[in-house]
């Protein structure tokens, strides 16, 4: 068998040469484009800002969930003091709550209803660290007056 060597004729010329050029011009549009580039950018930092805000957000509620939770069990021990005749149910009083709990105030106030036997008990628990100024009331009615 004999191997026989043939010239290209002009067609096949014509054919490697458009090829060639197609190929020449897919190598040169291979990126992204500078507008494709900076639209994704800008879709990335649209996002990454809500996320941050999302996350700023998720803080602060995390922060007023755990004072609530606190302040509402420290109103209720300070409650249960004035129920059992630990604290005086007489007059308002303010104080804080030791070195366990020392950003955190309390503060009774007891006022009279329009039923003459009934007194009305507002316990206020405060924190003073907060940056907005957080307060959790509790209020009782209790019988005894005169």
């Amino acid at each position: 068998m004999m191997n026989t060597w043939m010239f290209p004729s002009k067609k096949d010329w014509e054919a490697i040469r458009s090829n060639s050029r197609l190929g020449f011009m897919r190598k040169k549009n291979a990126g992204f484009t500078l507008m494709e580039v900076l639209v994704a950018v800008a879709v990335l930092a649209i996002a990454l800002v809500a996320v941050f805000q999302m996350q700023s957000q998720s803080v602060s509620m995390a922060t007023d969930s755990r004072f609530m939770t606190t302040a509402a069990l420290l109103a209720q021990s300070k409650m249960a003091e004035i129920e059992s005749g630990a604290l005086s149910a007489d007059r308002a009083q303010t104080g804080d709550f030791g070195s366990d709990y020392p950003q955190y105030t309390w503060q009774v106030e007891i006022s009279d209803t329009q039923l003459p036997r009934f007194k009305k008990i507002e316990v206020t628990v405060s924190n003073k660290d907060l940056l907005r100024r957080g307060d959790y009331k509790l209020v009782l009615y209790i019988a005894g007056g005169s």
